[in-house]
């Protein structure tokens, strides 16, 4: 619930997909939790988890779209925290997702905290779009989202400390993967 008492603005369907589509410079996300449950990907990481080939098509839609924001210079970045051994699901990130993302332009940083914290770094996933918007993506101890939040009057600053100190203790994936 928004401090102010007011009632949250929560995002959905085309109005959410608009942020993705409609941002003027940068769309960063930060990763926080170990394993997502999202029903859109239960079949995909129920074959990964088979041993079963990547289709070929996976995730095309999303590729294409960094691809289209790569073009017009327009930056899609990511901070993905993990500790390790890494869990299914994140074994799935790093086998069929980030690398098709990277190949498409986006800028997929790994901070790893398997060795300990960094002070400061939130618990809290989210988007920041244009170093303006933020939407919080909250979610269930099992993974499961609960809602996207679109946070009214956001502390900025906040935002992008967070945004800077997580890059500040990141390696891109190709780096971290190696």
């Amino acid at each position: 619930m928004p401090v102010d008492g007011s009632s949250p603005i929560l995002l959905d369907g085309e109005e959410w997909q608009s942020y993705f589509r409609d941002f003027k410079r940068s769309a960063f996300r930060m990763e926080v939790h170990q394993t997502y449950s999202m029903p859109a990907e239960t079949e995909t990481v129920r074959a990964f988890l088979s041993g079963e080939p990547m289709p070929e098509s996976f995730n095309a839609s999303w590729h294409d779209l960094i691809r289209e924001h790569a073009a017009a210079g327009r930056g899609m970045t990511r901070a993905k925290l993990v500790r390790r051994p890494l869990t299914d699901y994140s074994r799935y990130l790093f086998e069929w997702c980030i690398p098709g993302n990277v190949a498409a332009g986006e800028n997929y940083q790994i901070v790893d905290l398997t060795d300990g914290t960094i002070p400061g770094l939130p618990e809290q996933d989210f988007w920041l779009f244009d170093e303006t918007t933020v939407v919080h993506l909250n979610y269930r101890e099992d993974g499961t989202q609960i809602n996207r939040e679109l946070i009214q009057n956001p502390d900025i600053g906040k935002y992008l400390r967070w945004r800077d100190l997580a890059l500040e203790s990141a390696v891109p994936f190709s780096a971290y993967r190696t």
